[in-house]
């Protein structure tokens, strides 16, 4: 290695660093590169790597209008209609509410592609019929948390936008590609957080006398209005039909996003003009806070390459593909877990190594999906990833305790994906 590999190295440390302190995502990433370019004597490497990442036109649209249907979703209140439609059924079910709990999580999680978000929507309402059913405040909290992980089946989702981009592969079709293996880790989520429950002996009495902060509770409805609770689903469903049995409907996660925003007003009959500035809002959202990582990242990139490191990884990688295997799980589920947030690891791992997959026997879909699946599994077992304190909030529980029942599960996950999935 030559010394400006070395002061890469340094410079990578510095930034993991700084991610594990919680400093702003983008900035962090954006000025590793732009150090890593002029050190390399080419600053215009990384001004040139912002500018094309800021025009992705894919990315951007696909990204952009699945935020402003999640938002149109969040100020009608269909996301609401939905959580509560399917969690009436599941009430009284004991012990067993905790994997039903999370089956249901992972399920209106695609619908509501934040993490975040959907443990606020989710959170506020099964976590007080847990809590109700005798179980411990930590474990109610964990079942919605590992539900969370769901969100990786979501056609919004940017990872699985970014990694079809880079595959040359349609969204839905990726999609398709880990949804075998997204299977598998989903089974052992909702198996392990009831066995971790076990261990820990959280099922108690059934009482009514429950605490919730109230600051994280949503409006109770009381009856779920069953049209409203599909409008969330509606452009999922478009698009598996789309792709599936129903080619003459198939468009892009736009315009399908786009139709099912317009369904939405027509259905729930809502104010044009509040309804027409929250759209745009999810969609300015979606560009400042996912294209962000996404160009920031793409930065970070550009400055290992021009410093050579990249280059360097590649011919290690090439003797053998296990590093990559193991690189490309283990580092993006530990860097989500110390982060608390997947995303960074993940589109930086698949911006910088995983286009050259090829050149060390392995493929492009794979090792992006083995990165991204294990960094939503890394977020997932993180006790200060945001969707964690939600939920935390919510049950009124230690956030460490409620990561002490995910961890584990989401361990065993990352392992058995590295093992199955390449």
């Amino acid at each position: 290695m030559t010394l400006l590999n070395w002061v890469a190295v340094l410079v990578v440390i510095l930034t993991i660093a700084a991610l594990i302190k919680r400093y702003e995502t983008r900035l962090v990433l954006f000025t590793a590169g732009l150090i890593l370019c002029c050190v390399s004597m080419q600053p215009m490497t990384a001004f040139n790597a912002f500018a094309k990442s800021m025009t992705n036109g894919g990315l951007i649209m696909a990204i952009c209008a699945s935020l402003g249907f999640a938002y149109v979703s969040s100020y009608t209140k269909c996301d609401q209609h939905l959580v509560h439609l399917l969690s009436k059924p599941i009430r009284g079910l004991g012990i067993f509410l905790v994997p039903i709990c999370t089956a249901v999580t992972m399920v209106i999680n695609i619908a509501i592609p934040s993490a975040s978000g959907c443990a606020a929507a989710v959170g506020s309402t099964l976590i007080p019929v847990m809590l109700r059913a005798g179980i411990r405040p930590a474990a109610a909290a964990a079942a919605v948390m590992m539900g969370t992980y769901g969100g990786v089946f979501s056609p919004g989702s940017a990872h699985n936008v970014y990694i079809a981009k880079i595959s040359n592969m349609e969204i839905m079709d990726f999609i398709a590609l880990h949804t075998p293996f997204s299977f598998v880790i989903c089974g052992i989520g909702i198996v392990g957080i009831l066995v971790m429950c076990l261990i820990f002996k959280d099922k108690g009495e059934a009482t009514e006398n429950i605490q919730v902060n109230i600051e994280h509770k949503q409006e109770e409805i009381e009856r779920p209005n069953v049209i409203y609770a599909l409008v969330p689903l509606l452009p999922i469903v478009i698009l598996v039909l789309g792709n599936s049995v129903l080619p003459q409907i198939k468009m892009g996660v736009a315009q399908a996003m786009v139709l099912g925003a317009i369904l939405c007003l027509l259905i729930t009959r809502a104010n044009p003009q509040e309804f027409s500035k929250t759209f745009f809002n999810g969609l300015g959202k979606g560009y400042g806070n996912i294209l962000g990582i996404i160009i920031a990242a793409g930065v970070f990139a550009a400055g290992l390459r021009a410093a050579g490191l990249i280059d360097t990884f590649i011919e290690v990688l090439r003797e053998s593909n296990n590093i990559a295997r193991w690189g490309g799980s283990i580092g993006p589920w530990f860097l989500g877990t110390i982060t608390g947030s997947g995303d960074a690891a993940t589109f930086a791992f698949n911006e910088a190594v995983t286009p050259h997959a090829e050149s060390f026997g392995m493929d492009i879909p794979h090792l992006g999906a083995l990165a991204f699946l294990s960094g939503a599994l890394g977020r997932t077992s993180s006790p200060i990833a945001g969707a964690m304190m939600v939920v935390a909030g919510i049950a009124m529980a230690n956030p460490v305790e409620v990561a002490k029942r995910t961890i584990v599960p989401c361990f065993v996950s990352v392992v058995t994906l590295a093992i199955i999935i390449v």
